[in-house]
């Protein structure tokens, strides 16, 4: 766990990221490191991690995920957790794909210092980085009293 400490809610330090399920219990169980994009993202720090509305089922049924997902909870429309997004990239054309979640073509969102929450905080995300609340951030905070400044 890391113990980076946040910087101060209202400084322009955090974004929030939407991320279907199962997808996003796979970040929080740490077995998946990037998070596919159409577009790059040039910005970089921490991330509250939201799941979004729907769940992608067919997902379920392939067996890397259902694995990394087997007896997790798929709670949606909720910050589950934070991640610090250090980077973003391309496989080049005919590589071997960076990780086994990585997607041909895609802009593959670098993420690490993963931490949970212990209960999921409902909240709106949207497409893209969005910016949270700083009573979202607060909430976040007061489960993560560690990250605090």
């Amino acid at each position: 766990m890391s113990t980076t400490n946040f910087r101060p809610a209202g400084s322009d330090w955090i974004r929030g990221i939407s991320v279907k399920q199962p997808y996003a219990a796979c970040i929080l169980a740490g077995a998946k490191t990037i998070e596919n994009r159409p577009r790059a993202w040039s910005w970089r720090g921490w991330l509250l991690l939201h799941t979004s509305q729907q769940i992608d089922r067919p997902a379920l049924r392939v067996p890397l995920i259902a694995r990394t997902v087997r007896g997790r909870e798929l709670p949606t429309g909720a910050v589950i957790g934070v991640a610090r997004l250090t980077g973003c990239h391309q496989d080049p054309d005919g590589s071997p794909p960076c990780t086994e979640f990585a997607q041909p073509g895609a802009w593959h969102l670098e993420i690490s210092d993963v931490q949970a929450l212990a209960l999921p905080i409902p909240a709106r995300g949207q497409l893209g980085p969005w910016r949270p609340t700083e009573d979202l951030v607060d909430q976040v905070l007061q489960q993560l009293p560690h990250l605090r400044p």
